[in-house]
């Protein structure tokens, strides 16, 4: 079996590493992807669902509602696009390198840059699927792309003929199918037990912050209605008061560019671009852009209705389009109990309420929206407090996030090498009824 290896000319060479010296069960073919794959390209089926091709789960559904997921454009005219079948094999030829291909459990439309084919010869299809997004089978995709930069792989039809593929006997891919659908499906449901547990803590996150940075730590405090609709109840001896009385908004400029580039998102707050695996436009010259200072509040104004804001940590440059506010007395307010608070999910209505804009994705949430909304805040004594507090509470329940995530993290490796090992030959699956004459034969 050819192993293709990715060199600095995209050369290939040398034998692949199955992870047992080379060796493969004797009863194995070694195919060649030519051999079972013919491609097909039907068109015109723009009444047919639209469906994407990822590298976490191959083919799926593609939820043209959701604005998140959408970010690519959707053409209004899908007349050219391509027919992709239940049980035919779909890919991503960008992507390949990724692993965004697999045979599809849906009819529907893809990309006309996509490949698509049938499967054919004596191949089951839930084992291919199994086998082709197995980890050294996406390693052979890369070797067979090629691009001028990681992410801009093109992967040669030519050379993907040439991929070879382990073909055990019929019963013994529908004994590797079963068996892994079986084991597969018990880990996915351990790991989707932990996802939830992960998702209870940080929902019990959200409700401790929201009720510290909103109510205070006192239970027994007495409580007044604050007269503002979106805040409601509050403890008596808060204070209310208009952002502009408390902010003022600066435009300060950068005069040569050269401060540190700052990102503000909705989870992450305010964060050096550097420390971002973002693929947004990066100008080549910053100068002129806004500068903000150390404790600056910074809303990015477009995806503030997310809560896309934070108080900075550092000094540095943001977009244009950014909203900067400095206190006007310095230290009022804490810069953490400030960041909390203003990501509250009644703050976060507020700006949803206020913001202008057509669309849910283009609202608009301007300075003299913020300078009107009223803040309710303790002094700085009990907001520090209540950062203490957060801090303490927030860190045990982020150490039981980690510790799930781990797991999650062993569970998925765990995964990949069950899969591969099985569609590898390197482990004999139970359920395989075989004669005495298989029994006997080696490794070859």
């Amino acid at each position: 079996m050819d192993r293709l290896i990715r060199s600095e000319n995209h050369q290939h060479a040398e034998k692949p590493d199955t992870g047992r010296d080379d060796k493969i069960p004797a009863h194995w073919r070694l195919i060649r992807l030519r051999a079972i794959l013919l491609p097909t390209s039907v068109n015109d089926c723009a009444d047919y669902p639209l469906l994407s091709i990822t590298r976490d789960a191959g083919v799926i559904l593609r939820n043209v509602d959701n604005t998140e997921e959408n970010h690519n454009f959707i053409p209004d005219d899908l007349s050219n696009y391509k027919l992709l079948k239940k049980g035919q094999f779909g890919m991503n030829k960008m992507k390949a390198w990724q692993g965004s291909y697999g045979v599809s459990e849906y009819t529907g439309i893809v990309s006309p840059a996509y490949y698509t084919f049938n499967l054919c010869g004596d191949i089951i299809p839930e084992f291919f699927h199994l086998a082709i997004r197995s980890d050294l089978y996406i390693s052979y995709f890369a070797s067979a792309s090629d691009g001028v930069r990681v992410g801009q792989w093109d992967l040669s039809r030519t050379r993907m003929k040439e991929i070879p593929l382990l073909a055990p006997p019929r019963a013994e891919q529908l004994a590797i199918a079963d068996f892994l659908r079986d084991r597969t499906s018990k880990i996915g449901q351990a790991i989707q037990i932990k996802e939830r547990q992960i998702e209870r803590l940080k929902e019990r996150k959200q409700i401790l912050i929201q009720q510290a940075v909103t109510l205070g730590l006192d239970p027994n405090a007495p409580m007044r209605d604050s007269g503002i609709e979106w805040i409601g109840e509050t403890p008596a001896h808060w204070s209310i008061k208009r952002a502009k009385y408390l902010f003022r908004e600066v435009d300060e400029r950068s005069l040569d560019g050269q401060q540190e580039l700052l990102s503000v998102s909705h989870l992450t707050g305010v964060t050096p671009r550097s420390e971002k695996n973002v693929t947004m436009f990066m100008s080549e010259d910053y100068t002129g852009s806004k500068t903000c200072q150390k404790d600056d509040l910074i809303f990015n104004i477009m995806w503030a209705w997310m809560g896309a804001l934070g108080v900075s940590d550092r000094a540095g440059i943001v977009s244009s389009a950014y909203g900067i506010y400095r206190q006007l007395r310095p230290g009022t307010l804490n810069s953490q109990y400030l960041e909390m608070l203003l990501k509250t999910t009644a703050y976060i209505a507020h700006y949803n309420k206020v913001s202008t804009g057509l669309h849910s994705s283009r609202l608009r949430f301007y300075g003299h929206m913020f300078m009107a909304m009223e803040i309710g805040f303790p002094d700085r004594e009990e907001q520090d407090a209540i950062v203490v507090y957060l801090d303490l509470e927030s860190g045990k329940l982020n150490k039981a996030v980690d510790l799930l995530e781990q797991q999650i993290t062993k569970l998925k490796e765990y995964k990949a090498t069950l899969i591969n090992s099985a569609v590898t030959g390197k482990i004999r699956v139970p359920g395989l009824v075989e004669s005495p004459e298989l029994k006997e034969r080696e490794f070859a």
